[in-house]
């Protein structure tokens, strides 16, 4: 017996929330009436959909293939339902996930130009370093470089190669002077960004296919607000030339060991591989596509 849609449609959820009380919430049901649905469906299919924990819920391999596949349909429903929608308005929501200054860098101008074109549209953007499922964790895309990608993603390259510049303020740099190599940083306070869980971000140096990591053990550590402290005078930041470059062209900020810091891979949107996506994300991805080769 095949599943009902009210069945896939609960499924749906609960891979969505990945919690029974939230999706119960969600749904009208109470919790155990939630259980005992997807233990049928389960049941009915002959796989296990959820691994269940007293404290989680994620989505087993077969749950994801089965979740894409709802998805689809889905998708081929809300296609069949634009016309009776309003014509040809493209309603829905994307979530994406990503780092923060990939996020801030190269995709917010993307998501403004296209929620000029489609306001019916609406984004959900979560700046987030940690490598995630993009699946388990219900988003509908990410956000990362090449070497951090799985190989069954589909990628679309956001732009032109990045480059990372050590920037301090002609104040401090004419005060303590320039470093020439990676070796002369431990001479200087070097503002440290540290993560959540207190890890400093190591500064990765390369010439002439000599790389060197230095991880900066200064006074000043920070979250975010290295630009400010740099053109405070406060030390040596290491950060996106994207920032700074307001600052470097007022000359508020000057570069360091230029030599150092050649350019390396641009971001990357990437989804899932579907036969059928949902129509907010596939004009989405059309859009990034034609701006990338305009």
């Amino acid at each position: 017996m095949r599943p009902s849609l009210d069945t896939l449609h609960q499924f749906s959820v609960l891979a969505r929330r990945l919690s029974f009380r939230a999706a119960a919430a969600e749904l009208g049901l109470a919790p155990s009436t939630l259980s005992e649905r997807i233990r049928e469906l389960e049941a009915r299919m002959g796989v296990r959909l959820f691994n269940r924990s007293t404290r989680s819920v994620a989505l087993t391999e077969e749950g994801r293939r089965l979740n894409a596949r709802v998805a689809d349909a889905a998708a081929v429903l809300a296609d069949a339902a634009r016309p009776i929608q309003g014509g040809d308005t493209l309603t829905g929501r994307i979530r994406i996930n990503g780092p923060r200054p990939a996020l801030e860098l190269r995709l917010m101008s993307l998501v403004a130009s296209f929620a000029a074109i489609h306001p019916g549209v609406s984004f959900e953007l979560l700046a987030q370093s940690d490598l995630i499922d993009i699946v388990a964790g219900g988003f509908d895309a990410g956000v990362r470089y090449d070497d951090r990608l799985d190989g069954d993603m589909i990628a679309v390259r956001l732009g032109a190669p990045q480059r990372m510049v050590v920037v301090g303020s002609p104040s401090y740099l004419d005060a303590r002077g320039r470093p020439e190599t990676p070796e002369g940083l431990a001479d200087h306070d070097c503002i440290a960004h540290v993560f959540a869980g207190g890890t400093a971000l190591p500064w990765s140096l390369e010439k002439d296919g000599r790389p060197v990591e230095f991880v900066p053990h200064g006074a000043l550590r920070v979250n975010g607000i290295e630009l400010v402290a740099a053109r405070a005078g406060l030390g040596l930041a290491y950060l996106f030339d994207e920032y700074a470059a307001a600052d470097l062209a007022t000359g508020a900020l000057e570069t360091v060991l230029d030599d150092w810091t050649p350019p390396f891979g641009a971001p990357s949107l990437y989804y899932t591989e579907r036969r059928l996506m949902p129509p907010a994300l596939r004009a989405f991805v059309d859009h990034v596509k034609a701006q990338r080769n305009g």
